[in-house]
């Protein structure tokens, strides 16, 4: 497998005939590969596949892109309007990582694929230098603030991670890799 038969998930941004140069152009990049290997570790599984605990973590994979999912849309909300806006829906920290009888693979990508077009707008359109006050946390140094682009950074870094457990875990399930 090469990079080009990986699914960068639409970074070669067009919306509203737009065509990106330079930094952004970078960033979306970026996330649309990372985007794309971990999209890349579903193909072609079931639901019972996706739902299924392959190693000795809690992780599955249909968890991973419910939590990725989720992951982006808080930071994407912290980059149009901070704090107040991320923290404004609830969130079921412990069901995140886990595929519910409800939830469908199919489903669980469809999310994924909106919520990437969102934040892949707001990378595209906002002020990347705009800084908002983080939410208070302890991983957080007190009255620090993050701008757009270290949120996209924050946002590229943990989709790589987890695009990373993922590979592990669909190695697990079939042998199948994203690379190699």
């Amino acid at each position: 497998m090469t990079l080009d038969d990986i699914d960068h998930g639409g970074w070669r941004m067009t919306t509203s005939e737009r065509v990106l140069t330079g930094e952004r152009a970078d960033l979306l990049h970026s996330l649309g590969l990372h985007r794309g290997f971990l999209r890349h570790t579903v193909r072609g599984l079931t639901d019972a596949q996706a739902a299924a605990r392959s190693t000795a973590s809690e992780l599955c994979l249909g968890g991973l892109i419910k939590h990725v999912t989720l992951v982006e849309h808080r930071w994407a909300r912290f980059m149009a309007g901070g704090a107040e806006a991320m923290e404004s829906e609830p969130v079921d920290w412990a069901g995140m990582f886990r595929m519910t009888a409800d939830d469908t693979l199919t489903d669980l990508l469809a999310r994924y694929a909106e919520t990437a077009a969102r934040t892949d707008e707001l990378i595209a359109t906002l002020d990347l230098d705009t800084v908002h006050p983080l939410p208070e946390a302890p991983w957080f140094e007190p009255g620090a603030g993050w701008s757009v682009r270290r949120t996209a950074l924050h946002v590229i870094a943990e989709t790589a991670q987890h695009a990373g457990h993922a590979d592990i875990i669909r190695e697990s399930i079939d042998g199948a890799k994203t690379m190699g």
